[in-house]
């Protein structure tokens, strides 16, 4: 009964909560290595990683509840308190005065269960002994130990890993900048009164009613996001980088049909085809072995290893062939030779060699969803996607030269480049974009 009694329902009989001492309400939190007497804490505070004195928020911990059954699967230990406090209460008997005061029982259910079990159950003494046994022979060590949660990652704010999480604050599930983040505004100035027309009370019905369905479409989002765990867009780029080239610009043509199909059914949509691409793979190989009249796997190796080292003799003829080819060309020949003895000696070469096949630049960079974005003008976008710098960089380097030019009432590009470590020609475009918008002057 010891273990019974300290499960009350009366929250004042237990010590208040040493974060916010706050009465304590079932369940709660119990620090397994401070005491006595007990540290508690509610559920609020723990998830707060309250700390006081000795006790840190990475201490071993209890949950303290009296949900479970005890003498009944049906019954819990709280329900189990709560009947003998209503019968000491109404008195033996008065069952509808006792099911009234329990309001979780009906007046039937709690005379026959107080009957079976308190009344005319002679082992009623021995099932508490058991009890007592059973609990004895459990596990010492009921704690729960103390892990950190790192997925998702818990950045500083405002830092590198922060704007590439699109400003996700993993304690309280929110973004930074929500989606449609000023939905809020257009509520700010309506007030209920009680001499509005109907007419105009209708409306101000109408705008809440915008208002939650834009709050619905948000909370949508933000449940695709969590649920195809695209918060951790680092892990998830890992994960994604696992299948093969061809299966990831799958991948990234599906995405946008990920909204569609749950996260479970979305993988097995992707792992069906990278399922399906493997096996074409291996029927293209074991028809390339019959065409050459390979019939047994001994054979295959065999000419897997031939076939290697033909490719790179017919890389090294390619190369040769491309070396002669400047030799031909005096001025390209004076080019390459050049190029090859700045590589040599660790330097990056200066001279550019003339490529027949060319090279691709880099696609602007996309700000659909990007933190700060709507703080840009139309020219600072512009100068965002060419550069492809994200928007909340952006403002912090346009801020930082900007007082440094009206500290020094001027600004050098050498001094633009002390102040801002990224690539010299994306610092030399921001410090010409300023320049030409009149935000700094030259010095």
């Amino acid at each position: 009964m010891e273990r019974l009694a300290s499960f009350s329902s009366d929250p004042f009989d237990k010590p208040p909560c040493r974060g916010c001492s706050s009465y304590l309400t079932e369940p709660y939190v119990k620090c397994a290595e401070c005491g006595p007497p007990p540290f508690l804490l509610c559920l609020q505070c723990f998830t707060r990683g309250f700390e006081y004195k000795k006790h840190q928020s990475d201490h071993t911990y209890e949950i303290m509840t009296s949900d479970f059954p005890v003498l009944d699967p049906n019954w819990t230990a709280q329900e189990e308190m709560s009947l003998l406090e209503a019968v000491m209460d109404c008195g033996f008997g008065n069952w509808q005065d006792v099911a009234n005061q329990m309001c979780t029982k009906s007046k039937e259910e709690c005379e026959k269960h107080y009957m079976k079990h308190f009344i005319n159950n002679p082992l009623f003494a021995s099932t508490l002994l058991k009890l007592k046994q059973a609990e004895e022979a459990q596990h010492h060590e009921t704690a729960i130990p103390f892990h950190s949660a790192d997925d998702p990652p818990r950045p500083t704010f405002d830092s590198l890993l922060s704007r590439d999480m699109a400003g996700y604050m993993p304690a309280r599930a929110d973004f930074v900048e929500e989606f449609d983040n000023y939905a809020e505004w257009d509520l700010r100035d309506i007030d209920f009164v009680e001499d509005d027309s109907d007419i105009l009370h209708a409306l101000k019905i109408a705008v809440v009613d915008i208002y939650h369905s834009r709050l619905k479409e948000r909370q949508r989002r933000k449940k695709i996001i969590r649920d195809h765990g695209l918060i951790n867009l680092r892990k998830f780029q890992i994960l994604e980088r696992r299948y093969p080239k061809e299966v990831q610009e799958l991948y990234e043509t599906m995405r946008r049909f990920a909204r569609i199909l749950g996260p479970v059914e979305h993988d097995k949509f992707i792992e069906s085809h990278a399922l399906e691409f493997e096996l074409r793979r291996e029927i293209k190989r074991l028809q390339e072995y019959r065409a050459a009249g390979i019939t047994n796997f001994c054979s295959a190796r065999t000419y897997d290893h031939l076939k290697k080292s033909r490719d790179e003799e017919r890389l090294k003829r390619t190369m040769l062939s491309e070396v002669l080819q400047y030799i031909q060309d005096s001025s390209a020949c004076q080019q390459w030779l050049s190029r090859q003895a700045d590589i040599d000696s660790g330097l990056t070469p200066t001279v550019p060699v003339p490529s027949t096949t060319g090279r691709r630049s880099a696609p602007p960079l996309n700000l659909t969803g990007l933190p700060g974005t709507e703080k840009l003008n139309e020219k600072e976008k512009e100068l965002c996607q060419m550069v492809r710098l994200v928007p909340g960089a952006y403002l912090e380097y346009k801020a930082a030269l900007v007082n440094e030019c009206n500290k020094q009432g001027g600004l050098r590009l050498a001094q633009a480049r002390a102040l801002i470590k990224i690539d010299v020609n994306k610092t030399r475009k921001i410090y010409d974009f300023l320049i030409r918008e009149g935000y700094i002057t030259k010095a």
